[in-house]
């Protein structure tokens, strides 16, 4: 199975990490650069700063035995969506905006494709992994809106990660889909 996960920072990082061992490809399109701000949040060594995230992730994975996987240092957008996810099992949104989720969401619900979103709020109190027939993507309070940038969330990320992870080997492995919500407080499965 070919999954594609669009958008490699904090969450989609640390959730491809936590996927290594699945018997998949892993395909990653992100077009930033890793910064050293990123550092404290993301899945990123020292070695990739200044590289595009996409193929940062790649080269750190390929470390691994057995790992398959493929980068795409683009934006995704209306005009490449349809080659980004070509042939994709499955389709995992890590966007940190609204738009990028609403273009995914769209083509993958015109070509009927399994599309699970993963997502943190701002200032880290809940995150959501749901399946885009229950996901409705919400504005960010301001365009470009850090979410995840100094590494104060870092236990909410490996939570929502590992939730996200988890739901992503279900879903290859059984076809199972199951939605969840975590927050400070709380933690909600849902089937």
């Amino acid at each position: 199975m070919r999954i594609v996960i669009l958008g490699v920072g904090a969450l989609g990082s640390t959730t491809a990490v936590l996927c290594r061992a699945l018997d998949a490809t892993l395909a990653f399109v992100d077009f930033d650069k890793v910064e050293s701000k990123n550092l404290l949040a993301q899945a990123f060594v020292k070695q990739s700063l200044g590289k595009n995230k996409a193929e940062a992730l790649k080269a750190q994975l390929l470390n691994f035995h057995g790992v398959k996987a493929e980068a795409f240092g683009v934006r995704l957008t209306k005009e490449n969506v349809e080659q980004l996810v070509k042939d994709a099992g499955l389709i995992v949104d890590c966007f940190d905006n609204a738009e990028s989720r609403r273009v995914i969401s769209e083509h993958a619900r015109a070509k009927n494709l399994p599309l699970l979103h993963g997502a943190i709020s701002g200032d880290g109190s809940f995150g959501l992994v749901r399946w885009d027939e229950r996901f409705t993507p919400d504005a960010e309070d301001h365009a470009g809106q850090a979410t995840c940038e100094g590494g104060e969330h870092l236990p909410m990320i490996g939570l929502l990660s590992a939730t996200l992870a988890r739901t992503i080997q279900d879903f290859v492995t059984k076809q199972e889909r199951r939605d969840s919500m975590i927050g400070l407080k709380s933690v909600t499965v849902t089937s």
